[in-house]
């Protein structure tokens, strides 16, 4: 029997209600999907716009800040040294396995007296779980500034490579004694031998196993340190004395203690002779200023262009080797005294001297360095390297194999000893943690905190040698590069998973975004895509930790400058919402 026209409309009407039920609950999971987990404009308050109210917790970030530099918003700024914004977990928060995205405006002066630091993070030191968002200045690793302004975002959930990638031989070296990142490139200068006719050369990677012989810029055997400096990659070359890591002494009578700028037409540019000095070792770039230091010689040089340095003198004559620049200041380790400096622009400080040590004596017996089995009682050590952690400064030391961190005025605290090892040469803070390399064994050790050092690889296994070196580290294309003496190899390592922005981040405001989509990382600074890691299994990385979420403030560094307007979404951004949001706001 038919339907009466009232039950027709009855059910019509339900059906409509029906649907329209079932839009605005598809219609709301999509608004909750689509909204972000967390949203903080920072714009004179700390409040939560997406709704979750994740209210950040202030620590010492000046809100109310607008300037010259500023432009026509309000941010917030962080001063570099102790100020970070903290948000405590909460359920909306907890990233797992899913997809997600970061971005904010960040902004920076042309002109820094310090590390620029972490942007944003949620990460969990002990477990090695979440996300770091990092702007990196790693100056002071071995006397090199390997990576400048570079951007980095990684992801983690306690996972590392299972061996260290051999990248290859740069031409005849032994000794990889210097590593920089500049202009999207990994750049390396070698010790080639201890003659007259062995030169130190710079070379380009191209691929593993594969490197662009760029030439030798010197005379001399070794070229020691490196430095990004007004667009420009400048080395500095020096004689290098083999016989101090254990090999036949060098003959060569070509004195270095000169530096050199790679031009865009590969030619090298001679910058100058420093005064007195056979060899460079640090190269700095501090307030926008080129500086530099000497190997064997007390020397510290600020460039003045053309052929020109000029002398800035050295604490009691003493000298300064790798140059760091933290806190308003430029640090200076020493080979005398086991002793780090400050320099504050205008004169040098003492900041304490670095433990003591028994060392293990030798002799040269006109092939080899032979150990005599009696131990002498050192009251100073050499300090080799400084790099960052957690804001404050750390330092590796000869011959008690020691990392130590400076607390202020002139207190420095042990972070304990990697290993057996007796030198610790460079460092770098890579995803979440702090990295070191080591002499003899030529080991790299992480350091987990409470003087806990964990042995990640062996990156020299040259046989019959007294000494190994893991030596110069950098992070490019994602992974942490070490360069090695004897075997004059450059090896590579993966914890987590990294992208990187192997460029120098232009200084005024600009938008990041960082991007995890299915098993990839991706990076966008202004709207554009800069930069993407390998592909990998996100279920790998469930990335859920109790920690809180901090900005301005990581495992690296505090950060020094204006940030506003940061924004997590659970989902990946597409780089049209990304180029949306750097256009618009």
């Amino acid at each position: 029997m038919q339907k009466s026209i009232k039950q027709k409309t009855c059910s019509c009407l339900t059906a409509l209600l029906t649907s329209l039920s079932l839009f605005s609950t598809g219609m709301h999971l999509y608004a909750q999907q689509d909204n972000p987990a967390g949203h903080w404009k920072l714009q004179g308050d700390l409040l939560d716009s997406s709704g979750n109210k994740n209210t950040a917790i202030n620590h010492g970030v000046d809100l109310s800040a607008v300037g010259i530099d500023s432009g026509k918003y309000k941010s917030a700024l962080f001063d570099g040294r102790k100020s970070y914004l903290e948000i405590p977990h909460s359920p909306s928060l907890a990233l797992g396995t899913g997809d997600f995205s970061v971005s904010l405006w960040v902004h920076t002066k042309e002109k820094m007296d310090d590390n620029l630091g972490d942007l944003i993070t949620k990460y969990d030191p002990e477990t090695r779980r979440g996300f770091n968002l990092s702007l990196v200045n790693h100056a002071g690793v071995v006397g090199s500034q390997a990576n400048y302004r570079n951007l980095q975002f990684g992801i983690d959930a306690g996972r590392q490579s299972a061996q260290w990638r051999d990248e290859g031989r740069p031409g005849k070296s032994i000794f990889i004694h210097s590593m920089a990142v500049h202009e999207g490139n990994l750049y390396a200068g070698t010790v080639e031998g201890r003659t007259n006719d062995d030169k130190g050369h710079v070379y380009r990677y191209k691929k593993t196993g594969e490197w662009q012989d760029l030439g030798a810029p010197w005379k001399s055997n070794g070229v020691t340190s490196m430095a990004s400096f007004q667009g420009k990659l400048h080395v500095g070359v020096s004689r290098v004395l083999l016989h101090y890591s254990g090999l036949e002494p060098t003959l060569s009578h070509h004195i270095g203690g000169k530096v050199f700028r790679l031009e865009d037409d590969g030619q090298w540019t001679d910058l100058g002779q420093l005064l007195g000095l056979d060899g460079v070792n640090g190269l700095v770039n501090f307030k926008g200023d080129l500086y530099a230091t000497g190997f064997y010689q007390p020397g510290f040089f600020r460039y003045e262009g053309g052929t020109r340095w000029r002398s800035m003198g050295t604490p009691d004559d003493l000298r300064t080797e790798a140059l760091a620049v933290h806190n308003g200041s430029i640090y200076a380790t020493s080979y005398d005294e086991g002793s780090v400096f400050r320099f504050d622009g205008k004169k040098w400080h003492r900041t304490g001297s670095l433990g003591t040590a028994s060392r293990t004596q030798a002799y040269w017996d006109g092939k080899k360095w032979v150990p005599t089995g009696l131990k002498g009682e050192e009251t100073g050590t050499q300090v080799y390297s400084l790099g960052l952690h957690q804001g404050k400064l750390v330092a590796g030391t000869w011959p008690e194999g020691k990392v130590y961190r400076y607390e202020g005025g002139t207190t420095w605290k042990s972070t304990g000893r990697l290993g057996n090892e007796q030198e610790i040469m460079g460092s770098n803070h890579y995803n979440g943690k702090l990295y070191a390399g080591s002499l003899p064994m030529a080991e790299i050790f992480r350091y987990d905190g409470d003087e806990k050092w964990k042995p990640v690889g062996r990156v020299d296994l040259t046989r019959d040698v007294i000494y190994r070196r893991a030596f110069s580290l950098a992070v490019f294309k994602g992974r942490l590069f070490s360069g090695t003496f004897p075997s004059g190899h450059v090896r590579s390592f993966e914890a987590g998973k990294v992208v990187s922005h192997d460029t120098e981040l232009k200084n005024g405001w600009r938008h990041i975004a960082a991007v995890k989509t299915g098993g990839k990382l991706k990076l966008f600074i202004d709207g554009k895509q800069v930069a993407e890691s390998d592909e990998f299994d996100a279920q790998d990385f469930n990335l859920t930790n109790k920690a809180p979420l901090r900005i301005g403030f990581g495992q690296y560094d505090f950060f020094n400058g204006r940030i506003r307007d940061v924004r997590i979404h659970r989902r990946a951004l597409t780089g049209t919402e990304v180029a949306d949001q750097a256009r618009n706001d």
